[in-house]
């Protein structure tokens, strides 16, 4: 497992690295997770995750965005502070933003717009788009249709979706963003069919730490923090899923990542 891998969504900002944030990065290191996407899920986030970046050069990127839970918040002034944020070349995407419609935190018609405001900073400022979406679809694909082909690349993270669902993601040309949702027997393993869907060059993988830790750790963690050096764990499950050398996962993810992210 010598391949390098690259976790698209790492909530970094999260006050539960405050403390071990280096020790938190030399560990995922020696796991060859030696690059991460810090996921701006707010104004302060998405400043913190910039900070973050310019911190740990080479090593950290991040994103610049407002999830839909704190959708009320997307102003006028927001979007201001978001644009001037996008303009720094340690910020690789839009979001994160999207619809989340299973914890409805934000009225539906609020999150549809942010979405589209956000939208429109993507296509202003031709940055590729990190999307979330929970229990919205039809509705999260038609907005995205309406401007997908003035976009540049789209993500949609986190996928936890149905076969619908990411067919409809798919021919919108979109890349998919898997996490060690798919490794919980609860919840996750409808995915498990689904991923021979995903065209290989559309895959990417992720931890969203501290959440979603993959259950297929073992011995079990003593802790329910997750942390960027686990993704080895979602790479070699979906490895064994698809009947792939895991080598062969990571680096085409890997691949994959780069280029959406322009990383070099």
């Amino acid at each position: 497992m010598s391949a390098e891998l690259i976790d698209i969504g790492a909530n970094l900002t999260h006050e539960s690295f405050t403390e071990d944030l280096n020790s938190v990065l030399d560990s995922a290191s020696k796991k060859n997770v030696t690059r991460l996407i810090v996921t701006g899920a707010d104004l302060q986030s998405s400043e913190a995750a910039l900070e973050l970046a310019r911190s740990y050069p080479e090593h950290l990127f991040s994103t610049a965005g407002i999830h839909p839970h704190h959708a009320e918040d997307t102003n006028p002034e927001a979007l201001s502070k978001l644009r001037s944020l996008l303009k720094n070349k340690e910020v690789k995407a839009v979001g994160e933003t999207g619809l989340d419609f299973f914890r409805d935190i934000s009225p539906r018609n609020i999150q549809i717009s942010s979405f589209e405001a956000h939208i429109e900073l993507a296509i202003e400022t031709g940055l590729p788009m990190f999307l979330h979406e929970r229990d919205s679809y039809p509705t999260f694909g038609k907005v995205l249709k309406t401007h997908r082909d003035k976009l540049n690349q789209v993500v949609v993270h986190c996928f936890t979706g149905e076969k619908d669902a990411l067919h409809a993601y798919l021919d919108l040309d979109c890349s998919i963003g898997i996490t060690g949702w798919i490794c919980d027997e609860r919840r996750g393993y409808h995915l498990i069919p689904l991923l021979k869907d995903i065209p290989l060059d559309k895959l990417m993988i992720e931890t969203d730490s501290p959440y979603l830790m993959p259950r297929t750790i073992r011995p079990k963690p003593k802790t329910r923090r997750n942390e960027p050096k686990n993704l080895s764990y979602i790479c070699q499950f979906i490895a064994d899923i698809l009947q792939l050398p895991y080598e062969e996962i990571a680096k085409q993810t890997t691949k994959n990542a780069q280029k959406f992210f322009a990383l070099s």
